[in-house]
């Protein structure tokens, strides 16, 4: 049975919801009787030994090692003998849960089970909907780890669709991740291929899994004996229900997902790990956390997740950040690649010395940013705004050492069928192949956009640096627009400094300072002190010659108060000035507009 006839059977119990329930709470039902129907068949094969020991009194430790799985149950119960008790369903089937291991119970709390079970029973449907999962054979000989896996986030992503006004704080569209997963693997493929390898990967945002799922899928496509151990974290109860059950399914050691929020209780404090990804919440302000979170700062400094500067509270996103810097497998035991995806904030808010200026100053100055990916505009369920992947590195390949790749993708679109939500456009496999390969190869390029005498678009074509780019067709031209850019790091740094101007008395003399280091001195005037930013690539000095000695000769830099910032104007690299029409050819058209007018307004005269 595969995966796709499996989610629609499954999918069939919908039928006998319909009308008692709203479709955006299916799947408070479907997805936990999915997970008990699939632990039911697990635990089968060994129940009689699981039982045996239980009956014996012995400790936990023997009840796992029976089940020769990492969850047990102690109940007589399973879901055949249930469907046999019709008039005591509901009560069975609460002391059935009850049996399991404290982690497979937390899922079902999580979910809320037990609420949803005694609303199934007012409106009579706890029977049908038992039964139907009864009968459906989720046994690990028919249906693998693997195939119940993508079962289950098609599920998942069913009822994320369905819901989609909220789908976009726990869901992350299948597209992006793809294509974050390949930036994060696509250097490693040579290491990920040999027999056995094991890695780690962590989401601090872990929403419904969709990121670990898929993390896991790319490992095994490209080595099927490869072993990635999953770790996350999620706030909301019912996303890390389905996220840890997720895991459950597949085999995974569901201890490793943790609830709570990542930013104020760390559930994985200590450790590192080999790759990470995260999609946390846009411009969420982080005022709940506050007071842990500046503590944390202040407290241990660079010795904590905090160190580098504190982001304005009203957007936490760089939180994240800092966050996952904080575990990074040090490069000395392999280290870490992680991708991220921010907004546009990220990039430049705050100025020289602000916490978010100074977060960048220190991936930037680390030699830790690998790359920035550009995505298009409405490719997320509740926003559509502008948003950007950031991978970075400690173990940067030596070609990219110094540098920072930037990828404008925000083009690489097509139209969906039918909008979900904010989102209204997916990124194609071509789309997203085409993206892995620029970073992969590292490579600065340009977008051709063939276009014919009318200005209709032909086609487009990706130009690598010194090739070529495609001929125009008769009366109609190319436009090249800049793709992939490779800067320095210093490109994106600036120092602030300030140019003071002298205070003056009445007469207009200048006003000197009469005691202490000023004395003899010129005053500064208040009133007309200015700031510049100039180019860390740049000498200040003749920048300050060059700039503003020729409009203000009496003016004087005070380099006490020189403050050193990191922004990326990350649309500003990739604008391209398109120079205006000629006027005559404006005149012309405007003429015949004018004339078609007068000609109408003479017919409705006459």
């Amino acid at each position: 049975m595969n995966h796709q006839s499996l989610s629609n059977f499954i999918w069939s119990v919908a039928d006998l919801l319909r009308g008692d329930y709203k479709q955006s709470d299916y799947g408070k039902i479907i997805l936990p009787f999915t997970v008990l129907r699939r632990l039911d068949c697990v635990l089968e094969s060994t129940k009689a030994a699981v039982l045996k020991e239980a009956e014996a009194g012995r400790p936990d430790p023997f009840l796992l090692r029976a089940a020769r799985q990492n969850f047990f149950n102690r109940s007589s119960l399973d879901l055949a003998k249930l469907v046999g008790d019709q008039d005591n369903i509901g009560t069975n089937l609460l002391s059935y849960i009850q049996g399991f291991s404290p982690e497979v119970r937390d899922i079902f709390e999580q979910f809320e089970f037990a609420a949803q079970i005694d609303r199934l029973a007012k409106n009579g449907l706890l029977y049908q909907v038992t039964e139907r999962f009864a009968g459906i054979d989720l046994h690990p000989a028919r249906v693998s780890n693997n195939q119940m896996g993508l079962a289950f986030e098609e599920l998942i992503r069913k009822f994320a669709e369905i819901s989609n006004e909220t789908a976009g704080h726990h869901f992350t569209p299948r597209e992006v991740i793809r294509l974050m997963v390949n930036l994060l693997f696509v250097e490693d493929d040579d290491v990920l291929s040999k027999p056995g390898v094991v890695r780690s990967i962590y989401d601090p945002t872990a929403g419904t899994g969709g990121m670990l799922s898929i993390a896991e899928e790319y490992l095994l496509e490209h080595n099927p004996d490869a072993q990635l151990t999953m770790s996350g974290q999620e706030l909301n109860p019912e996303s890390y229900a389905i996220c840890k059950a997720d895991m459950l399914i597949k085999g995974q050691d569901i201890t490793r997902i943790i609830q709570g929020n990542t930013l104020s209780e760390d559930g994985h404090h200590g450790q590192t790990f080999d790759y990470m990804l995260s999609n946390p919440p846009f411009g969420v302000e982080w005022k709940k956390v506050q007071k842990e979170v500046e503590d944390e700062h202040k407290r241990l400094g660079h010795a904590g997740r905090f160190g580098p500067g504190l982001p304005r509270v009203s957007d936490g996103s760089l939180l994240f950040l800092m966050h996952l810097l904080s575990k990074m497998r040090p490069w000395t035991e392999g280290g870490c690649r992680f991708g991220i995806v921010l907004n546009g904030s990220p990039l430049f808010t705050g100025g020289a010395g602000s916490g978010e200026s100074e977060i960048r100053r220190h991936v930037l100055e680390s030699d830790l940013v690998e790359a920035m990916i550009a995505l298009p505009t409405d490719m997320f369920y509740n926003t559509g705004i502008a948003t950007y992947v950031w991978i970075l590195s400690n173990r940067k390949p030596a070609e990219r050492a110094g540098k920072v790749q930037l990828i404008d993708a925000s083009s690489f679109w097509r139209k969906m069928r039918k909008s979900l939500g904010s989102k209204r456009k997916e990124m194609s496999e071509g789309q997203i192949a085409d993206v892995t390969r620029l970073f992969g190869s590292f490579v600065e390029a340009d977008l051709a956009t063939v276009l014919d005498a009318d200005g209709k678009e032909l086609s487009r074509e990706i130009v690598l640096a010194g090739d070529q780019p495609p001929a125009a067709p008769d009366g109609g031209k190319v436009k090249l627009a800049p793709l992939s850019r490779i800067f320095d790091n210093k490109s994106f740094g600036y120092r602030t400094i300030t140019v003071e101007r002298p205070l003056r008395d009445e007469a207009g003399k200048v006003v000197l300072g009469q005691r202490g280091k000023a004395k003899g001195k010129h005053q500064p005037d208040s009133s007309l002190r200015d700031t510049e930013n100039v180019p860390l690539a740049e000498d200040v000095e003749a920048y300050f010659a060059r700039e503003v000695k020729p409009h203000a000769p009496d003016a004087w830099i005070d380099h006490d108060k020189t403050k050193i910032g990191y922004e990326i104007p990350f649309n500003r690299h990739f604008y391209v000035f398109e120079p205006p029409r000629p006027l005559a050819e404006i005149d012309a058209d405007l003429a015949e507009v004018t004339g078609r007018i007068q000609a109408m307004l003479r017919e409705l005269a006459a």
